[in-house]
């Protein structure tokens, strides 16, 4: 059954919203990865795709663009959802960190951990 769904979040543009109770700790979606080498980030940093990118593997020299629905999960300093990168299967796999109820907005920290504040490379709205 799936799980959740894409609406206009009135704050950020579209983002991805529980279509039913999800627990904490539970897996919300695994999304393969199209993974680009350093070499080419100078031209996809000239695309619109450049702002759904993850940094990727040893240094985080690559750039992986998440297919599904995983690039269109949006920042909080206070995120629901935490993901992980499953470097085997070319896959982000994203999980509650937290209890999350039908229709809530479902958010990652862009930072990679849920508690890191640092700043972003746009003004956050909390």
């Amino acid at each position: 059954m799936e799980s959740i769904y894409v609406k206009d979040t009135q704050k950020y543009g579209r983002g991805i919203y529980a279509m039913r109770d999800i627990k904490e700790g539970q897996l919300i979606e695994v999304s393969p990865i199209i993974l680009s080498p350093p070499k080419e980030w100078e031209h996809l940093e000239k695309t619109v795709l450049s702002q759904y990118c993850f940094q990727w593997g040893e240094n985080f020299s690559n750039t992986a663009i998440a297919l599904g629905y995983g690039s269109l999960f949006n920042h909080s300093y206070t995120p629901n959802a935490i993901y992980y990168y499953n470097e085997d299967n070319l896959s982000i796999e994203f999980y509650a960190e937290a209890d999350i109820k039908k229709d809530e907005e479902i958010t990652i920290n862009y930072n990679g951990d849920p508690t890191d504040k640092s700043p972003l490379w746009f003004d956050v709205l909390e």
